[in-house]
């Protein structure tokens, strides 16, 4: 298996929009290092037959998908309704009309609903011949269910993410955990024994009401010992050279394109 970080941003991408002389504010990032160029977090996890399910769908899901060369998907989970997670739904007409049939997507009610009253029309009942549309599925999921889709079993588990929920899923030894500040006893016990873990890390060094920062994710990693911990949802004080100088061993930066395998999971 493998997973594909599409991308590995924050809400507002880095470069965010705006800076002195209006070609983005890098904060801290160093404009000269690619991997600090980062479009909004979703990924692609992939088994050994090809089938792909695509975790969110980000503002830039038509760029991240050519960029990185993924042609097809099978189905979608999406892991909450924020519009960094959800505002690339008209993208997936295309991957209807190469699938050619609508696709499942998989989220707990509550995402499903709000999904549904942004994006209605994605949810409507298909009229073949042809996709003028996105076409979607809803499949509603409780944390803790396990999904069979696109040739996987994926367990879902619920995170916090300040004022609301989000799911984070497990694959055989993988796990993702975006958009989360805090994990309760039942999370760990689904990300227990996990060897890689994408994890959503948005400062560096300042405590967020939403999102993990740096002492907070050593402290989870402290706990689930992964083998690899790579960090995603990365706002303008990450820089990826400083992370790489200053990171523990074990714990690296995630970028755009980024493919990780996982030996475990056909």
């Amino acid at each position: 298996m493998k997973v594909t970080l599409l991308g590995c941003g924050a809400s507002a991408g880095v470069p965010m929009i705006g800076g002195p002389d209006g070609a983005g504010d890098w904060g801290a990032c160093d404009p000269q290092e690619p991997r600090n160029r980062r479009s909004r977090s979703s990924i692609v996890v992939e088994n050994v037959s090809g089938q792909r399910l695509l975790v969110d769908a980000s503002p830039d899901l038509r760029n991240q998908l050519l960029d990185c060369r993924v042609s097809e998907i099978d189905s979608v989970l999406f892991t909450h309704a924020h519009a960094d997670h959800i505002s690339g739904i008209d993208d997936i007409r295309i991957l209807n009309r190469i699938a050619n049939r609508p696709l499942d997507a998989f989220a707990t009610q509550r995402t499903l609903d709000e999904v549904s009253r942004r994006f209605g029309y994605a949810f409507n009942p298909w009229k073949p011949p042809g996709f003028y549309r996105p076409v979607l599925v809803g499949r509603a999921v409780e944390p803790g269910a396990t999904i069979a889709t696109a040739g996987m079993a994926i367990r879902v588990f619920n995170q916090n993410h300040g004022r609301i929920d989000t799911l984070g899923l497990r694959v055989g030894s993988f796990g993702y955990s975006t958009d989360v500040v805090r994990l309760d006893d039942a999370a760990f016990a689904a990300l227990a024994g996990v060897d890689t873990w994408v994890v959503g890390c948005f400062l560096r060094d300042e405590p967020h009401w939403t999102h993990a920062h740096l002492p907070l994710v050593y402290e989870w990693v402290q706990r689930l010992r992964p083998r690899r911990t790579v960090l995603t949802h990365m706002g303008t004080t990450m820089d990826w050279a400083w992370l790489a100088r200053n990171l523990p061993a074990g714990i690296e930066a995630g970028y755009d394109g980024m493919v990780l395998s996982i030996a475990d999971v056909p």
